[in-house]
């Protein structure tokens, strides 16, 4: 297979993360449209859930961009784009929710979010590095054992990138399992409300699931171009 015909490979990747993409963003809007009952918004969402579990260590912080919502370990801070930190919406509500989740996650030593945590500078080094390194080798193929070995160190980084991925699956899951049941625990949301947020982490849930199945495409791409040198 030629190195421009394996870029096909990329495609029902590619396909499905402009599917999850489209998913989030039109379900998130959707969703940032209705207003809760309880006329909370994600902010105090957020500091209400932290307050109910006793955990009194962690901030509530506004960070620009859209649906740019995280929770940093290191800081002990809860970050909520401008979109879900001031609204009352049913959206904001469950995404706040979502992050308190990697709190809890945090503080329960929750295994796969200590791992996903130490494989960050290994797939950040394996997305900037790996693929890159394949393509010298590819460029000295001639000088035979050398290039091998700058493939084969390529696709072994590109591992830490699929890993990350995939590590990643089971603790947003676990977050979005956890933010249901404190907003339904602590009434945050009233009735189909519930169903509403459920949806829009679903609709999140398959951004994940599209990024790791990419990722795995890729490295199939990888491979195919190895071989493509003979």
């Amino acid at each position: 297979m030629s190195y421009y015909l394996s870029y096909l490979i990329l495609i029902p990747g590619a396909l499905l993360m402009f599917w999850a993409q489209s998913q989030i963003r039109g379900t998130y809007h959707r969703y940032s449209q209705v207003r809760s009952s309880m006329g909370m918004t994600g902010a105090q969402v957020a500091q209400a859930i932290l307050s109910k579990m006793g955990i009194h260590d962690v901030s509530v912080e506004p960070v620009a961009g859209e649906l740019t919502d995280h929770y940093d370990p290191s800081a002990k801070a809860v970050r909520l784009s401008q979109g879900i930190y001031s609204s009352d919406s049913v959206a904001a509500a469950a995404v706040a929710a979502h992050e308190c989740g990697h709190v809890l996650q945090d503080k329960n030593g929750y295994k796969f979010m200590n791992l996903r945590a130490s494989l960050v500078p290994v797939a950040n080094l394996g997305s900037q590095i790996g693929p890159f390194l394949v393509i010298i080798g590819l460029f000295l193929s001639s000088m035979g054992a050398i290039s091998t070995v700058f493939i084969n160190i390529g696709i072994v980084l590109f591992l830490g990138v699929i890993a990350f991925h995939i590590v990643t699956l089971p603790v947003e899951f676990d977050a979005s399992s956890r933010a249901l049941k404190l907003i339904n625990q602590l009434g945050i949301l009233q009735g189909e409300e519930n169903t509403g947020a459920k949806r829009v982490l679903q609709a999140a849930a398959w951004t994940y699931v599209a990024t790791a199945f990419y990722s795995v495409l890729q490295l199939i791409q990888l491979l195919l171009i190895s071989r493509s040198r003979g």
